[in-house]
């Protein structure tokens, strides 16, 4: 991958964003981690161990590594302490998406196309907001989606358009699992063993 593919790769859009709190987050964080070579997956604050704040995050090729993910939490923590965006006791979380990672950008899903996905949308599509199937056939528009469980009635193949695409994230299964860690072994990085799917940083953040 040549210079200008890398920095194409870090500009590409994601096909949906975070809202509230997790929007003000992403805000502050995404123009610090672009000239560190790093581009924001996604952000959930959730209800673990009190409060958790997860970020995930990537390089423009997929990889993170530990390392990767203590130089995030080292650039991202102050900002948010300073800005006080969570005002409460929470625990930051930096990671990787992970195997069966979600699907934010056009280029996830090329990228993973053949494999097993949940997608769900903001309209009706062929009756449903929800689908689970194979990624198929895939554009610059949307893709088809080969469903794997069908119900009576139901089609079994259904284009979704990326602008209706509320969620998405791949399924994990062992051809999942082989794939990905042969993407791994391409990026010559460490195999990541099947019982550890995820890498991250965790650190606690105590607020007044």
């Amino acid at each position: 991958m040549n210079e200008a593919e890398k920095i194409s790769n870090l500009d590409e859009p994601r096909l949906f964003e975070e809202d509230g709190i997790e929007a003000r987050v992403a805000v502050l964080i995404i123009p610090l981690l672009k000239p560190l070579g790093f581009r924001l997956v996604r952000i959930k604050l959730l209800g673990l161990n009190g409060l958790t704040l997860q970020i995930m995050v990537e390089r423009a090729d997929g990889s993170m590594t530990v390392e990767d993910c203590e130089t995030v939490s080292r650039t991202v923590s102050p900002l948010l302490d300073v800005q006080n965006v969570i005002e409460r006791k929470y625990h930051l979380e930096i990671s990787s998406p992970g195997i069966d990672r979600p699907l934010v950008r056009k280029s996830d899903f090329f990228q993973w196309q053949g494999h097993i996905a949940k997608i769900e949308t903001k309209i009706t599509i062929d009756g449903r907001q929800k689908f689970r199937g194979t990624l198929t056939n895939i554009t610059q528009d949307g893709f088809t989606l080969n469903t794997d469980k069908a119900a009576y009635g139901e089609t079994m193949y259904t284009f979704i358009p990326f602008c209706d695409i509320t969620n998405a994230h791949l399924v994990l299964t062992d051809e999942l699992i082989r794939d990905a860690l042969k993407k791994n072994k391409d990026l010559n990085k460490q195999l990541i063993p099947e019982d550890n799917l995820n890498i991250s940083k965790q650190t606690s953040n105590y607020k007044n």
